[in-house]
């Protein structure tokens, strides 16, 4: 199983310095949307320009214009890009057509979506990489939230999937248990005292 450091931070020079510090122990570099949003495409190349070893995923959420905008995420240098599964067919497929040329990769972020196993099984015909298991931040400060829901439905739909929503020490071992491919980590790493000892945590958990 991957792991992927998620950086949900505001600055291109604070994602450079989360980065160096995480990338020995992680193998995908996640430039989260409010980065993308806040610092621009140019965070993309800078971050891709600085480690042209690991895979950058651009968490663009694209919900309209698939293939515009996907391409112009690769043309920065992502390797991936995600699309929300809450987007229709045609956007997916465009996004879709845009990795093609390029010779890479599209995700489908299934944030929001009720039926997350079925819309999986729809997305990858579409042609989609792997899809995200998702719970976003505010999804995870409501009582009672657990990984579980994203864990069965990563096991019942059958596709390739990562699993992203408030992944850590703790949660690893379930996650890969659940047969994930990518467990995405964002707050566990970015949010400790020591970045580059909690990635190392974390990839050491990952049997």
């Amino acid at each position: 199983m991957k792991l992927q450091f998620a950086m949900d931070t505001l600055t291109t020079d604070a994602a450079l310095e989360l980065a160096a510090a995480a990338a020995p122990h992680v193998d995908i570099l996640e430039l989260g949307t409010p980065l993308i949003k806040s610092a621009g495409l140019c965070a993309i190349t800078a971050v891709k320009a600085a480690h042209p070893d690991k895979v950058v995923f651009a968490d663009l959420k694209t919900m309209d214009a698939g293939e515009l905008e996907a391409d112009i995420a690769f043309t920065a240098g992502a390797d991936l890009v995600t699309v929300l599964g809450v987007a229709g067919d045609s956007t997916i497929a465009g996004a879709v057509k845009a990795a093609r040329k390029h010779g890479k990769g599209i995700v489908v972020d299934l944030i929001g979506v009720r039926d997350k196993a079925a819309r999986a099984q729809e997305v990858v015909a579409l042609g989609a990489e792997f899809v995200e298991m998702h719970a976003g931040l505010d999804e995870q400060a409501e009582e009672g939230y657990s990984l579980d829901a994203l864990l069965d439905a990563g096991k019942t739909s059958g596709v390739p999937f990562s699993v992203a929503g408030g992944v850590s020490v703790t949660t690893i071992a379930a996650v890969q248990d659940s047969g994930a491919q990518v467990a995405v980590a964002g707050g566990a790493i970015y949010g400790a005292p020591d970045v580059s000892a909690a990635a190392a945590a974390l990839r050491a958990a990952i049997r």
